[in-house]
């Protein structure tokens, strides 16, 4: 791959971005030094990447011209670290695998980038402001993420006739809507925070059908989200603050589907029995979960007796979770965590997963040194030490630094053993091993919860739940070969559990879209939900 400098002040460089375009081979990168740029660029079926050198700041300014700044037809365009200012549209790809990484974009009589008919795209942590509308998106396939469309004249985002990603981007200031999808747009919007929309926050329209999930729409002055008459899609896990009531209006001939909203309690965290109705929602575990219970009743009755003036025992917080991987152990230790914190035991209810290379220094010191400062972030919550066997010696990965990390955990936990709940986690015969690691580590648990490996039909309700979650539904037809599948695939060694169902349901998504790709036109609403026997097959392989 050839690198191109464009440097005006540096002898032996190239005097202007033109220059170095005309000179580029394909999959050239074109690195420019400081300074600001009154050039545009017209591109046909190159692939070029233009990026600023490191720590530059490059300037593309085409405020004096009345055409985009980067117009761009076929091949592919890299932009990294860029500063594009226009009078039209800034970027325009069409047919074009674009890539819009690190830059700030403004076009006042246009879209910041418009993106047609482009089967791939990334814009990622950009901003694009003072621009007449933000990312434009026609008939395409691509993603935008953590990125900042602020203070535009008209829509933030619009799609149409596409279905890209829209993750963790923050739309605010717009003039009209915060995002606009149109034309059978089926977008994915995840995560993202609307807000100061002189219209509504989200506007579905022309049997558009997105899903909207985990995503704030607040302080808008039109409605929160708007579906338009023959739309659908999904509303999941949103928060709707402050907006024009009705909070999300549906128009007659409409069909969303909508769950109920997030609830923001004050002080945040939720209560005790509604986290244990969230555990007995999960598949399987029915030993972990009386387990869990059993704790959370001692620590309740404890702290009963406590506020009655009552005497008290010692009570840890600590346990131990010995399984295999996939079971289950992480989001248990979430949960627990929470409920310490609704119990009043934890004042914060924080968690902090990590592993040995998080714990374990370099050289002798070191090691008590970061385990140290892992423990005091962690303090008032829970730290969570995935595969925690690896730090004994028995475990031959480290001698004495692994051992150095025990011996430190012993004494925090008994020094802070009030503000703090650790769970060690790992396979049930190497946490044995550990435990031996130091006389003093198993009387710091409280106890062991064992998690059993699923059994198939726990794989099963797993595989449905995932379907049900992205809005898929998998034929009846299919139960009888996954639990085949998976009935088989328990026996074999390092068998994953739910990461195994998960890996597999990504597969049978991937079987769907290339059989849905193959049928030489839009699949309806009904086909892309559905997930057939050769979806599974071809997953199983």
């Amino acid at each position: 791959m050839r690198t191109l400098q464009v440097a005006p002040d540096r002898p032996g460089a190239y005097q202007t971005v033109g220059d170095a375009v005309r000179d580029a081979p394909d999959d050239g990168v074109i690195s420019v030094a400081d300074g600001t740029y009154a050039e545009t660029f017209s591109l046909v079926d190159r692939r070029l990447t233009i990026k600023a050198d490191d720590g530059a700041t490059v300037k593309f300014d085409g405020t004096g011209a009345d055409w985009p700044v980067f117009s761009v037809r076929g091949g592919s365009l890299t932009l990294q670290g860029l500063s594009v200012t226009s009078t039209a549209a800034a970027v325009v790809a069409d047919h074009t695998e674009l890539t819009v990484r690190g830059c700030t974009i403004s076009a006042r009589l246009g879209p910041g980038v418009s993106v047609r008919d482009c089967t791939s795209f990334l814009v990622s942590r950009s901003t694009v402001s003072q621009s007449e509308q933000g990312i434009a998106v026609e008939r395409s396939s691509g993603r935008i993420e953590h990125t900042k469309i602020e203070n535009v004249a008209g829509d933030g985002i619009v799609v149409g006739l596409g279905d890209p990603e829209i993750t963790s981007c923050t739309i605010s200031g717009c003039g009209s809507r915060g995002i606009y999808t149109y034309q059978h747009a089926r977008p994915v919007i995840d995560g993202c925070d609307v807000s100061q929309t002189g219209g509504d926050g989200i506007a579905v329209a022309h049997h558009s059908q997105p899903s909207i999930r985990r995503t704030a729409v607040h302080d808008v002055q039109g409605v929160g989200i708007a579906f338009g008459p023959g739309c659908a899609g999904a509303v999941v896990e949103c928060r709707i603050e402050n907006t024009a009531p009705p909070g999300i209006r549906v128009a007659e001939g409409a069909s969303p589907t909508i769950s109920a909203p997030v609830e923001r309690r004050r002080g945040g965290g939720d209560g005790v029995d509604d986290l244990l109705a969230n555990l007995d929602g999960m598949v399987g575990l029915a030993a972990v979960k009386a387990e869990v219970r059993a704790v959370v009743d001692e620590i309740q009755v404890h702290e009963w007796r406590r506020g009655a003036g009552l005497s008290v025992g010692a009570v840890s917080h600590h346990l131990i979770f010995a399984g295999a991987p996939g079971t289950g152990k992480t989001t248990v230790a979430r949960t627990y965590g929470k409920l310490l914190k609704a119990l009043g035991v934890l004042p914060k209810g924080q968690f902090r997963e990590v592993s040995r290379r998080d714990l374990v220094g370099q050289y002798i010191g070191h090691t008590a040194e970061k385990t140290t400062v892992v423990f005091e972030e962690c303090l008032g919550g829970v730290l969570f030490i995935d595969e925690a066997y690896t730090l004994s010696r028995l475990a031959g990965a480290g001698g004495d630094f692994g051992q150095e990390a025990i011996d430190t955990l012993v004494k925090l936990m008994e020094d802070h053993r009030d503000s703090v709940a650790v769970i060690v986690a790992g396979y049930t015969g190497e946490m044995t091993d550990f435990l031996a690691a130091n006389p003093g580590l198993a009387s710091r648990f409280a106890k062991t919860i064992e998690f059993e490996d699923y059994d198939a039909d726990d794989l099963l309700q797993i595989i449905d739940a995932m379907a049900a979650d992205g809005d898929y539904q998998l034929t009846p037809d299919a139960a009888p070969l996954l639990r085949d599948h998976f009935t088989l695939a328990r026996s074999a060694p390092g068998f994953g559990n739910a990461r195994e169902a998960r890996r597999l349901f990504e597969g049978i998504r991937k079987a769907q879209s290339q059989r849905l790709r193959g049928l030489g036109r839009m699949p309806d609403t009904e086909e892309l939900c559905a997930l057939l026997v050769p979806d599974v097959a071809a997953a199983i392989g």
